[in-house]
């Protein structure tokens, strides 16, 4: 039999971010502080998302409704990384992403601190955007993952894949 495992990956729902959008969207066209301000939330590519008003406060505001839909659909901040309101033309405009996969420094900083901080018998194995943790003993993953929960780094991980 195989040693139990899981795998730890760093991924956004498409369909609870898409949600947060249309929610925004919607509180945009409906706010009193937003009339006639001309402010729009639209998806960039797969993962982008841009944000237009004719203010730089409206524009931050904007963001700040943004942040507020992703948290109550469970999305951590940690996984959306914004930029600053630039002007472009009469409007403001900022653009950020939804971060999906592990970054391979980032990886490797993760299995450099289970290896370090972990029980012993705990092997890590990078496989792409996410990270591979295998070891003799369930107790011992259940050990890394609340290490992996307890510390901060700078990163949205979920566990999946718990065998």
């Amino acid at each position: 039999m195989a040693d139990p495992s899981f795998d730890v990956v760093s991924k956004v729902e498409h369909q609870e971010a898409d949600n947060a959008l249309n929610q925004t969207a919607k509180e945009l066209s409906q706010r009193f502080d937003f009339r006639g301000t001309d402010s729009t939330i639209v998806w960039a590519g797969e993962e982008g998302i841009t944000i237009t008003s004719s203010t730089e406060e409206r524009c931050k505001a904007a963001i700040d409704v943004f942040k507020e839909k992703l948290i109550k659909r469970g999305i951590s901040m940690k996984a959306f990384e914004v930029g600053e309101p630039a002007p472009s033309g009469k409007t403001f405009k900022v653009t950020g992403t939804l971060v999906q996969g592990i970054p391979t420094d980032k990886a490797k900083a993760i299995a450099k601190k289970i290896k370090e901080e972990g029980p012993k018998g705990v092997q890590t194995q990078i496989q792409g955007d996410q990270l591979r943790v295998t070891g003799k003993k369930r107790d011992d993953l259940q050990e890394v993952i609340a290490l992996l929960k307890g510390s901060d780094l700078d990163i949205s991980l979920q566990f999946t894949n718990y065998r």
